[in-house]
């Protein structure tokens, strides 16, 4: 359990307080936390409550989506809020294609060339930009970066203190890739943040709400923690899942069976 941590994705409707409060009488140390949970109290205010509860923030999604007006001075905001609730990593969704474009390479290109105009502020901040390949159906309008091999070949221009990879077995399962390639990470000291969740069938209508708690599905999140650790990387774990029907139930509940279904499959 000391590697544990719970996304606040998991229980998107539980206020930021709450969640702090609950993952601390529930012995829970680590949490992973999205921008949008801090706007209710203020990044300040966060910091504290996560402090109080001797909390340890493992990461804050999200940055990126370079394709969108504005993307530098808005990285440049989330690295500072990163920094300033004392989030060791910031993780980049790239966002998809350009509107109008079809050219997948240009905007996988136009990403590395963003990232490398963040690696100064990061650096300075002491964040760490995490790249997070998205599975390929996400890849018009979410995210034009879709294995953990073009995140690698993303970050190898830069310092792997200001840029590593997130491992997210939700969309890296159907891969034979891999495993080779979280190995070349482990190599490359580039992982930056592991995050853990099932893939459940039949998907929703919104797919992006596919994911099932620990157990739920047909992910062999035993052997991505292993692949893992054989790559070197002892930190966190975070648990980050996406359903309506896991957002529905209260909080607590949703934070009990995610800890039995992470140490029965995941652990």
């Amino acid at each position: 359990m000391n590697r544990f941590a719970l996304n606040s994705a998991t229980t998107r409707r539980w206020p930021l307080p709450d969640l702090l409060a609950g993952c601390a009488d529930a012995g829970v140390a680590n949490v992973g936390l999205w921008r949008e949970d801090l706007a209710p109290c203020g990044v300040e205010r966060a910091a504290a409550l996560v402090r109080d509860h001797g909390l340890t923030v493992t990461s804050l999604c999200r940055g990126g989506f370079f394709a969108e007006p504005g993307w530098y001075d808005e990285n440049r905001r989330a690295i500072d809020e990163a920094a300033a609730i004392g989030a060791p990593a910031l993780v980049l969704v790239s966002g998809g294609l350009p509107p109008g474009s079809r050219d997948v390479d240009a905007a996988r290109a136009h990403v590395g060339e963003a990232i490398g105009a963040l690696v100064p502020h990061a650096l300075a901040a002491g964040v760490r930009l995490a790249i997070e390949p998205l599975h390929p159906m996400f890849c018009a309008d979410r995210c034009v970066v879709a294995t953990l091999g073009q995140a690698l070949d993303l970050a190898r221009p830069y310092p792997p203190e200001a840029v590593g990879v997130v491992v997210d077995t939700y969309h890296l399962w159907w891969d034979d890739q891999v495993w080779a390639q979280l190995a070349r990470a482990g190599r490359e000291d580039r992982i930056a943040c592991f995050q853990v969740a099932d893939w459940v069938t039949p998907l929703p209508a919104g797919v992006l709400l596919g994911r099932g708690l620990p157990g739920a599905g047909c992910v062999e999140l035993r052997r991505f923690r292993e692949a893992v650790d054989a790559a070197g990387y002892t930190g966190p774990i975070e648990v980050e899942v996406f359903a309506e029907e896991v957002w529905s139930r209260p909080g607590r509940e949703v934070l009990d069976e995610t800890i039995a279904g992470y140490l029965a499959h995941v652990a």
